[in-house]
């Protein structure tokens, strides 16, 4: 029978709970000093004055242990509890709500592979089963040499570039099984991996760290700007006149028939009555038009 190992804040011997062997219940003086080190510099950020607004700071510690262990070990959720005064019970409820908190250890190389409605249409499915059967993994897996975990994902935002696969959540667009093939070989050898904008990938680990608020110092990282497919639909409207509808009118404005619209609506609208302290001018009605729009931006 496959045991079931539950990782959040278990201990040996506690009913009913299993712990992975290789579990770390705590830190070595050496990593808790500087990981307690680390862990004052992101609560510092936060309101400290007020243990609700302190809690705050849990997220950017949970990737602070994570940077750590790979995933959400033991002895990160006993630290993170002692951090801000919360119970091992209250930290392990956020680490199980979001997905991007690791409850297994995990590979130098996260590859996620999107596998939602627009991605798995345009190949997203045929790419993840390419990979599970060149990696010899199934999902959540890590191969042999711990190199890549793989996993099906959920949307990342990046449809305009279907299919996507995130590798430490930067991104590789218009992906095919070939493609994504050559990339995990990339990954297990060695090579310096470039994504499809930012820096030259880093580790797991140290995407942890920076996801904890630490500074990202590789070379590129803040580059990359807006592909054409994200940028297609500003294009047009731009070249078609379109503008965003009218707060008030709720058409779009740009067309003599949705200005007509917008006319009328002024019109009749009731003149407000005259301030109190500015009196209105003779033989005119002050109106507020409410035309005032902004530029459509496109997806």
């Amino acid at each position: 029978m496959t045991q079931v190992f539950i990782e959040f804040g278990a201990r040996p011997g506690e009913k009913g709970q299993l712990v992975r062997p290789d579990a770390r219940a705590s830190y070595p003086h050496d990593v808790l000093d500087r990981l307690t080190a680390d862990a004052a510099t992101i609560i510092a950020r936060y309101a400290t004055d007020q243990p609700t607004t302190a809690r705050s700071a849990l997220l950017p510690l949970l990737h602070l242990v994570q940077s750590e262990d790979g995933y959400i070990s033991p002895a990160g959720i006993d630290f993170c509890a002692a951090r801000l005064g919360l119970t091992g019970a209250e930290v392990t409820a956020v680490a199980t709500f979001y997905s991007m908190y690791r409850r297994n250890p995990t590979g130098d190389y996260h590859v996620g592979v999107c596998t939602n409605a627009l991605c798995a249409i345009m190949g997203g499915d045929a790419i993840f089963e390419a990979l599970t059967d060149h990696l010899d993994v199934t999902h959540g897996g890590t191969t042999s040499d711990g190199k890549v975990t793989l996993e099906h994902i959920e949307c990342n935002a990046a449809c305009d570039f279907a299919p996507v696969v995130m590798v430490n959540w930067e991104f590789f667009d218009n992906q095919t099984p070939e493609s994504a093939r050559t990339l995990v070989d990339s990954l297990r050898s060695g090579d310096a991996v470039q994504p499809t904008r930012g820096a030259t990938l880093c580790t797991f680990k140290e995407t942890a760290r920076i996801l904890a608020g630490f500074p990202d110092e590789r070379p590129g990282a803040l580059e990359g700007a807006p592909g054409d497919p994200t940028l297609v639909g500003l294009r047009i409207a731009r070249e078609q006149g379109m503008t965003a509808p009218s707060v008030e009118s709720g058409h779009a404005t740009g067309s003599p028939h949705s200005e007509a619209i917008a006319a009328e609506t002024v019109a009749d609208k009731p003149a407000p009555a005259p301030s109190a302290t500015v009196p209105a001018k003779a033989g005119t009605a002050e109106t507020d038009s409410g035309t005032t729009n902004a530029n459509g931006k496109g997806n």
